[in-house]
């Protein structure tokens, strides 16, 4: 991602409360829909910032572009389909993200924004957005990937995937320490920026 000084440091502070916000909104309100009130019970069900937000997960996404906000607390027992319902939760907070993106980028392409601020906004929005989606669904705890994949394994791989959950965070810190996370990264963001851009100019008759 660009790195950005000066008064576009200031614009990544709302662009990343919109993207946390509708990504840990979209996990409560799924969850909630799905029969689950604990997302409601937790006060999740907003797109307030306020209650999302994690002060040092947001200050390290900020300056480091690795960080988290709140997570959503969910009870799967409430679910007609538990591991069905997980996996939809999961996704839900990257679908979102992705959403966002897209709209973002339409805006972008369709060029209706005159003001350099406002056009700066919306592409650093773009990014985050884009890159919180791809991040989120690499399936390593405590990412939705890996709850997405331990939905989809068989119950007897599952059991034995989640018993690395709670090494989950140290191995992301070797990943970011040692500059592997990028790498993993960069590869599949350019993958879905290509398949956003090419889904976009269909919509706007851009062949």
């Amino acid at each position: 991602m660009t790195h950005y000084i000066g008064p576009e440091m200031l614009l990544r502070i709302p662009a990343l409360l919109i993207a946390i916000s509708f990504h840990e909104y979209a996990h409560a309100r799924v969850s909630y829909s799905l029969g689950d009130p604990t997302p409601k019970w937790r006060g999740r069900l907003s797109l307030n910032p306020l209650v999302h937000l994690d002060p040092i997960g947001l200050i390290m996404l900020w300056l480091f572009r690795f960080g988290w906000a709140k997570p959503v607390e969910i009870n799967p027992s409430y679910y007609k389909e538990p591991k069905k319902g997980t996996i939809l939760v999961s996704l839900a907070g990257p679908m979102a993200n992705l959403i966002l993106a897209f709209i973002a980028m339409i805006i972008l392409k369709l060029d209706i924004l005159r003001i350099g601020v406002l056009d700066s906004f919306i592409y650093i929005l773009f990014l985050y957005n884009l890159t919180l989606a791809v991040f989120n669904l690499i399936p390593i705890p405590p990412l939705d990937g890996s709850k997405i994949l331990a939905g989809l394994l068989p119950a007897r791989q599952s059991y034995e995937f989640l018993k690395f959950e709670s090494y989950g965070p140290l191995i992301l810190i070797i990943l970011v320490y040692f500059g592997l996370l990028s790498q993993i990264l960069n590869p599949l963001i350019i993958f879905v920026h290509r398949g956003l851009d090419i889904l976009s100019n269909l919509i706007l008759f851009r062949f």
